[in-house]
């Protein structure tokens, strides 16, 4: 997707985005209920089109698939859209004929798909008597009955428990092994950390995007540390130390220390600190979880601080020479 734009009336949903997968993984379109998630999606399998912009899937514009690309590409909407008077299984081998798989195939997969979603015991229940998480799994079932080579699934775990939830995303991950590619919107940004690439969309626009740890460090703008010392202590002195980016305080005893590598100054803070008579207690690298991710990029973004694909460039940069250091120790 090149600069795509969609608007309804007044209303930009999508505006300006740019947007490119690479085959064989699986990209996370994460952000809040109503940011535009679901507009890009629909714009990607070509049930609307863009009103400015240009985007190719499969190596065609959507608005023009032929009908070999359009039984390559699995979609589960986020509406249900099955039969209501067909049964579970009659809904998936109606799915799965419309792919073109023939009858002894049709029948093995509509029990392996049955089988992953656990909906093979009520197969002959009629969808319409299914709870809506029930429901979701169907559609899910017959998204990918026919093993497609692309799978866009719009919103694919909202109303499932979390043990089913994750294994969805054990699916995915099989289907992204088998050289498939998944497309998944989601507005838990937990699951971001399930996706090879995320791309976070906030009122219709790409907030940011690159791997789970790149948006980490361009977040917090590097790796984070959190020291603890055994007295009360002011970290504010280590301001002038070499490779500290920013440092916060979190406690009389507590603080964090954004650095460019967690490794090295990892031994460099607490011979700092020791230097000033103090005693640290612990030093460990604080993974953030995505939602405090989430929030600093949203925050860095209302701040004007907008985070720009150089930054992300200038991590990668950043990882693969900490990469070579290592190799060389």
């Amino acid at each position: 997707m090149q600069g795509v734009t969609r608007q309804f009336g007044e209303t930009v949903a999508v505006a300006g985005i740019d947007l490119e997968v690479r085959p064989g993984t699986v990209v996370g379109i994460v952000g809040p209920s109503g940011s535009g998630k679901t507009t890009a999606i629909r714009m990607i399998t070509g049930s609307i089109a863009p009103t400015g912009g240009r985007g190719e899937v499969l190596g065609e514009p959507p608005a023009a698939f032929h009908r070999g690309t359009r039984r390559r590409i699995g979609y589960m909407p986020q509406k249900f859209s099955l039969y209501p008077d067909l049964t579970v299984l009659e809904n998936v081998d109606f799915a799965a004929s419309l792919y073109g798989l023939l009858f002894w195939r049709r029948w093995a997969r509509r029990r392996a798909v049955l089988e992953l979603v656990e909906l093979w015991d009520v197969r002959g229940r009629r969808a319409r008597d299914l709870s809506g998480g029930m429901q979701r799994r169907l559609e899910l079932a017959a998204a990918l009955v026919h093993e497609p080579d692309l799978v866009v699934l719009d919103e694919p775990t909202a109303g499932l428990d979390p043990i089913l939830r994750e294994t969805v995303w054990q699916e995915v991950h099989r289907l992204r092994d088998t050289g498939a590619t998944v497309l998944v919107t989601t507005q838990y940004v937990t699951e971001a950390e399930q996706c090879d690439e995320v791309v976070l969309i906030v009122d219709g626009r790409v907030l940011a995007s690159g791997t789970p740890d790149e948006l980490r460090r361009a977040a917090f703008g590097g790796e984070v540390l959190d020291v603890t010392t055994k007295e009360l202590f002011d970290a504010a002195h280590l301001g002038t130390a070499p490779g500290i980016r920013h440092i916060r305080q979190t406690g009389p005893r507590d603080f964090q220390l954004v650095v460019d590598d967690a490794g090295e100054a990892s031994a460099d803070a607490v011979q700092a600190v020791s230097g000033d008579g103090v005693e640290v207690v612990s030093v460990r690298e604080h993974r953030a979880s995505f939602e405090e991710v989430f929030t600093e990029l949203v925050r860095r973004e209302l701040d004007g601080e907008n985070v720009t694909a150089d930054e992300v460039a200038g991590d990668e940069v950043a990882a693969a020479e900490r990469a070579d250091r290592e190799r060389a120790a």
